[in-house]
């Protein structure tokens, strides 16, 4: 017994670049011997400042307020970190960096991976990033209290802060260099051996008579994609489904069940003839909604959308609510939402029998004419 091969997808491409920041990272201590001493006695915004140090091909300069850089710092009682840049740049282009400041405790792993080893905990800042201009500044943004710092002051009186600081200069992207490939691998062909064993009815153990015609299959095959046909074949329904050497399949067509076996084999529909397709679809889905091939159902529900038109809207939309088929429906009520369209449709055939079918549906359809 013949079976059609299916449609596959074709093959995506893909491809991916990768954007890289060309940065520049290096620390500061500022260093403060007799911090303990000489803290009290430094006036509102009188700052500390270190010596120049360079990262990224930029001099900067660390400034360091112990009572505030203004009047409302020094209200708080809390203290002032700044970092400048002690240089002039070609302006209007700004330098963007990120710092961190820290008082220097124990061992640690800073957000730029320097490490400092001392006595105490570490307190340190948020990272911030910022455009710096020339000769311009940037205060870190938190508000740490001057008497809290008196727990990083060392038992000799000093007092150390670090500025961790990046430059970013760049943003680069890469195209990735992939690996030599010596070895190709081809797509799954699954589908492929499956459907030869369908053909060839290799190791079939199980025979289907739909009308006139017998149908070979594999027990093992439908049980995995079907759990109705698991129930038929192993489960409770075995005795009176499976017992005898050819199981009936009552309603439904010979061309309709091959289909099936195609998808149950494949997982994907057989070629079909333009001209029988929304025929075709009509019929598979009630077979998926029988065997609960969810799948299957929307595969059909999705091709049957296209063929929504006034002499088929009413026999699609009858299917769709008698076999709870949520996005169908929606599209053939999308449909019908012209007037017009809608009062082609109620002159056909097919909406007697959705009147009958489905009165419900018919009320509903009728209200969409009301003024």
């Amino acid at each position: 017994m013949s079976s059609a091969s299916g449609r596959h997808k074709p093959s995506r491409s893909a491809s991916a670049s990768t954007v890289i920041a060309n940065n520049a990272a290096g620390y500061h201590d500022l260093k403060i011997d007799c911090y303990s001493s000489i803290k009290d006695g430094i006036p509102v915004g009188m700052p500390i400042k270190s010596s120049p140090f360079s990262v990224g091909g930029y001099r900067w300069r660390i400034s360091f307020f112990p009572n505030g850089d203004n009047s409302a710092r020094a209200a708080l009682g809390c203290i002032s970190l700044f970092l400048f840049l002690d240089e002039d740049v070609a302006d209007p282009v700004p330098v963007t960096a990120q710092f961190e400041f820290a008082f220097m405790g124990q061992e640690r792993a800073s957000l730029f991976g320097n490490r400092k080893r001392a006595e105490k905990k570490l307190w340190s800042s948020s990272a911030a990033v910022t455009s710096f201009g020339s000769r311009i500044g940037s205060r870190s943004p938190e508000l740490l209290n001057k008497s809290s710092l008196d727990s990083y002051v060392t038992k000799q009186g000093s007092l150390t802060v670090r500025c961790d600081v990046v430059v970013f200069k760049e943003f680069l992207a890469e195209e990735p260099v992939s690996p030599a490939t010596f070895v190709s691998v081809p797509p799954s062909d699954l589908h492929r051996h499956l459907a030869d064993l369908l053909e060839t009815e290799k190791g079939a153990d199980v025979v289907f008579k739909v009308r006139r015609e017998k149908f070979a299959a594999h027990r093992c095959v439908l049980a995995a994609r079907s759990p109705v046909f698991s129930a038929e074949l192993f489960g409770a329904m075995k005795e009176s489904h499976a017992a005898a050497d050819v199981v009936q399949v009552k309603d439904m067509e010979p061309p309709v069940f091959k289909a099936l076996l195609c998808f149950l084999y494949t997982d994907s529909l057989p070629e079909m003839r333009k001209d029988d397709e929304d025929v075709m679809c009509q019929h598979l889905l009630v077979a998926a909604d029988r065997y609960d091939l969810e799948r299957l159902k929307l595969v059909c529900e999705s091709k049957l959308c296209e063929y929504i038109d006034v002499g088929t809207a009413a026999t699609i939309l009858t299917l769709a609510e008698q076999h709870h088929c949520n996005g169908l429906k929606k599209a053939c009520f999308n449909f019908l939402g012209d007037p017009a369209k809608l009062r082609a449709v109620m002159a056909s055939d097919g909406f007697k029998h959705l009147s009958r079918s489905c009165p419900s549906i018919k009320k509903d359809l009728l209200s969409m004419l009301e003024p």
